[in-house]
């Protein structure tokens, strides 16, 4: 009976193993990486993060790709169209694109990809109807948002009409907002949420999805290009720990970590030189601030455009208070360089130089306030006696009485709380209360998208190489307005001037909303063909961004992860997406 009992135990053991090897669902040769949390979607129209769009570059394929050249360089290619053909201006000034698809280009449920997969895709991410984030990214096109100009002309021929000419229309090809889907998988609302009916056309699959655990993407047998995909299966493992990850790269679990503990950040240095990786990266970290949020003391009078000059006086007195050398020196410290406006560093002007370097209208220092360290006593001592006009200051104390108590939203993450901290006690220093509160990753992203905060943290990376992917975000209408610009109480708030009659505009408008001024400005550069002109038009609306006080830049980012050096095939692009398909693990 004992023995009996025994082999029971042990049958159960075996089982229980089994079952267990089969719920992880990771195959034993896996690529092993952590680029971030649960994802808060990975239907490529409706992702707006830098970790989904990354997981969408594995699993679909648009009519563009992020690639290497034989030395190594980024470049923009071909991936399901044959080439990237250049456009034919129209005589009304559009610009209509055609292109072929490859041959025998197939979903990964072995169905045909056409043409009007491409257009229903587009189409779809334009609409009214489904509000995506990044449907603005769509308003070049002809006819956007709901009568775009994208045409299937038969199953390998597709047409698109432009506007006007773009000068970074191919990389926008490349972009996951671009991206195919299918009209009848899509059709189930929670088809991007199980690998069972998550029908995709790129070089991966998903195999496993153990949520908040694990996605494991697994090579797509019906990828048009599968022979050069080298890495058969990749998990990204779900964390938002640092010191988890760190604990996973460090025994050799994870080959790859995009965060690490900023108290670490020394000793990997000097522990790990190869696997340390600072890269340059176009985007800047910064904090922002709900202009609809009251900052007014309870007892002012103020209202209307008054209230909000007022306010946006406060918050850019309260950007003077944060020593951006302090956070990127004794906090960050990846190499990241102090912002003074909202443009990132690497975005290049008409003239070949550096937007950044012409933002703003001061003699002695770029941007829109002096981020020196020698400046930063002087940008203290301005920002109290700006802020002595509205509010209550004990003169023997150096202390601010009546400001009221704001709230710091930030994603998990021991680097974002680490700034946050540092944020709040630069301003309890004056005696403005901010508390800190932490939420996971995509709840973090909804509540901040619906406005429901007063001041968050913020990043934003570029989405392709030109100034405007970094101001037409703050349109009224765009998803990724998280400041809540021209919504909710803002909508009527006529506070804004613009004056472009210099440059052959018939506009000026004085005390307008933001969509008769910020709006308006926007759509000109769309339209724009002069570049010169162009680019003057968008150092406009970015000083009337920046007029605002809403956006706080931090500093301009680096790209920091850890890559185990037994990992060759990686590359990455400045825009923050990291690629794994052509790797290999050496043993």
């Amino acid at each position: 009976m004992k023995k009996l009992i025994c082999m029971v135990l042990v049958l159960a053991m075996v089982l229980g193993l089994a079952a267990c090897g089969k719920k992880s669902g990771v195959p034993k040769d896996a690529l092993a990486v952590c680029i971030a949390s649960e994802p808060d979607t990975i239907d490529p129209a409706l992702n707006s993060a830098v970790d989904g769009g990354t997981m969408c570059s594995h699993l679909f394929s648009g009519l563009a790709k992020w690639d290497q050249d034989e030395s190594g360089n980024l470049v923009i290619t071909p991936d399901c169209a044959t080439e990237l053909v250049e456009g034919v201006e129209n005589e009304d000034g559009t610009v209509t694109y055609t292109y072929t698809l490859r041959d025998g280009l197939k979903w990964s449920d072995g169905k045909d990809l056409t043409a009007a997969d491409f257009a229903f895709a587009w189409k779809r991410a334009a609409s009214t109807a489904l509000g995506a984030d990044y449907g603005y990214m769509f308003e070049v096109v002809k006819g956007y948002p709901d009568e775009l100009a994208v045409e299937a002309v038969d199953a390998k021929t597709l047409t698109v009409t432009l506007n006007n000419a773009v000068a970074y229309w191919n990389e926008l090809l490349a972009f996951p907002t671009y991206f195919p889907v299918r009209e009848d998988v899509v059709s189930n609302e929670a088809w991007a949420t199980d690998p069972s009916t998550y029908i995709c056309n790129g070089p991966y699959t998903i195999s496993h999805w153990e949520h908040n655990s694990v996605i494991v993407l697994s090579k797509n047998p019906n990828y048009y290009d599968a022979d050069s995909i080298t890495m058969n299966d990749i998990a990204f493992y779900l964390s938002d720990d640092a010191n988890n990850m760190l604990s996973n790269f460090k025994n050799g679990t994870w080959k790859l970590i995009d965060d690490v503990p900023t108290n670490e950040i020394p000793a990997l240095k000097k522990d790990y030189p190869t696997e340390f990786k600072v890269e340059g990266q176009i985007g800047t970290y910064y904090v922002c601030w709900n202009i609809n949020e009251d900052i007014l003391p309870a007892d002012s009078k103020l209202t209307g455009a008054e209230a909000e000059q007022a306010k946006a006086e406060i918050r850019s007195a309260i950007s003077l208070l944060f020593d951006r050398n302090y956070i990127v020196e004794q906090i960050a410290q990846g190499g990241q360089v102090p912002a003074s406006s909202f443009v990132a560093m690497g975005m290049t002007d008409a003239d070949g130089s550096q937007f950044y370097q012409n933002a703003g209208h001061n003699d002695g220092f770029t941007g829109y306030y002096d981020v020196s360290a020698d400046a930063y006593e002087a940008n203290c001592a301005s920002a109290i006696e700006t802020l002595k006009k509205y509010y209550d200051y004990d003169e023997s104390t150096g202390m601010f009485t009546n400001f009221p108590t704001l709230t710091y939203l930030y994603n998990t993450s021991e680097g974002h709380k680490a700034i946050g901290e540092y944020l709040a006690s630069a301003l309890s220093a004056v005696g403005i209360t901010m508390n800190l509160e932490n939420q996971e990753w995509n709840t973090f992203l909804n509540t901040r998208k619906a406005g429901d905060f007063s001041v968050a943290r913020n990043g934003w990376l570029a989405d392709y190489n030109d100034p405007i992917s970094f101001l037409d975000m703050w349109v009224t209408s765009s998803g990724n307005n998280d400041v809540q610009f021209g919504k909710g109480d803002n909508a009527t708030v006529a506070a804004y001037s613009l004056d472009l009659t210099d440059l052959g505009y018939d506009v000026k408008v004085e005390n307008g909303t933001w969509a008769e001024t910020y709006d308006v400005i926007i759509g000109l550069i769309k339209t724009c063909t002069d570049n010169a002109k162009r680019y003057e038009l968008m150092h406009r609306a970015e000083d009337l961004l920046m007029s605002t006080g809403c956006i706080v830049p931090l500093y301009f980012y680096t790209d920091l992860f850890m890559l185990d050096d037994s990992v060759q095939g990686f590359f990455s692009n400045p825009l923050g997406y990291k690629y794994f398909m052509n790797c290999t693990v050496s043993k």
